[in-house]
């Protein structure tokens, strides 16, 4: 095991879903001007040397990239864990960060963790053979988990969290760990996402993941230049999905920014369909859908595959936020699983912007979360 900072020649590239989650707020001079003040993450890497996967797949070398804002005090009881959604980067929860807000780097210790596949932590594309492309081994949520849980315990001397928070697929690694390690975090915090990924879940990412290999530039997975046709029209797909049917046909994607403002539905689409995974790879989008397909807590061990019986031994406090639009994660699968959690708070967020709303997509989604999460932390 070791500690390392990653080299400065690392390539970053920003999370797309997330940049289309707060869009709005772009368009905000104070909000602007708010950003502009925000403090990068420190960057960490922590390797993990011959990591066994839940399917029996030994990594010889496991990296997982992580960034903090703050300072652990003394006591460590102050760290509060932020694991990534999908594809992205430890900068993901910068709109939830910040001095006076609900995760203040002045008072927590804050860690954000990269899930594998995201082309920094352990990927795909930058994975030696024999686990090169799309020779790399599915890694679910629980292997996600256990990694941080490492990189938590052997890598920072962390053997407590005050809380998990975590946006979709952080959402996912959030009910994760109340499964996996009851005891760990005293709570959790799951915005716009799912204990599991339900059957209509299973079936849009398959149609997504079929959208990139149907590319014939894609050639199996080992492709020499990226499959772009395939990518983009992933792109397409997710971006039917991301929305609610009624922000579409209130045109609210000319609230987004100036540039979008004179846009018709068709130069927005278009536009979107070329921008929205530009950049990725696409072994990595495909890695990162399979993981978010094969989730349910019910898998863990000990509770014979069902999500209720995973989801009825939780006893960390769950502060549970889902979209009342989102297409993703369905308000009836997060009103069905509350109904299986002992200490609930559930409160959708009353919203038209869909998925993004679980990241702040609005001016008004982001209060909405902020004061539910601000007094959550601060309940006894």
């Amino acid at each position: 095991m070791t500690i390392q900072t990653p080299s400065t020649s690392q390539r970053r590239r920003p999370s797309r879903l997330l940049a289309l989650a707060v869009c709005a707020l772009f368009a905000s001079p104070a909000f602007a001007e708010e950003a502009s003040k925000k403090l990068a993450p420190t960057p960490g890497t922590f390797t993990i040397e011959a990591f066994r996967l839940e399917s029996g797949v030994v990594l010889p070398r496991a990296v997982v990239i992580y960034g903090t804002y703050g300072t652990l005090n003394a006591a460590k009881d102050n760290a509060v864990l932020l694991p990534a959604h999908y594809m992205a980067q430890s900068d993901g929860y910068d709109w939830l960060v910040g001095e006076g807000r609900a995760l203040d780097p002045k008072k927590q210790f804050l860690i954000m963790t990269e899930l594998f596949g995201n082309g920094r932590s352990s990927s795909p594309s930058n994975t030696p053979e024999p686990f090169h492309g799309p020779r790399f081994p599915v890694t679910t949520i629980r292997d996600n988990v256990e990694a941080v849980r490492r990189l938590l315990e052997d890598g920072l001397g962390i053997h407590h969290l005050k809380a998990v928070v975590g946006f979709s697929m952080g959402a996912e690694q959030a009910f994760q760990w109340a499964v996996s390690h009851p005891r760990f975090a005293d709570r959790i915090v799951a915005t716009a996402g799912t204990a599991r990924c339900w059957p209509h879940g299973i079936v849009r990412l398959e149609g997504q993941i079929r959208a990139i290999t149907a590319d014939p530039a894609f050639k199996g997975g080992d492709y020499t230049d990226e499959p772009v046709h395939g990518i983009e029209t992933t792109g397409a797909v997710w971006l039917a999905w991301l929305y609610s049917q009624e922000w579409w046909k209130r045109e609210l994607w000319k609230t987004t920014d100036p540039k979008a403002a004179g846009m018709t539905l068709a130069q927005f689409t278009e536009a979107q369909t070329k921008e929205f995974f530009a950049g990725a790879d696409a072994n990595n989008l495909i890695l990162q859908m399979r993981t978010w397909q094969q989730h349910d807590v019910g898998g863990t061990p000990g509770f014979d595959g069902s999500t209720e019986k995973a989801l009825r031994s939780i006893v960390a406090p769950i502060l549970y936020l889902p979209s009342q639009t989102d297409l993703y994660f369905p308000l009836g699968d997060a009103r069905e699983e509350a109904q299986w959690i002992r200490k609930v708070t559930f409160a959708p967020i009353p919203s038209l912007w869909g998925h993004p709303a679980g990241a702040g997509a609005s001016p008004a989604d982001l209060a909405f979360i902020e004061g539910k999460l601000r007094a959550f932390l601060a309940s006894r």
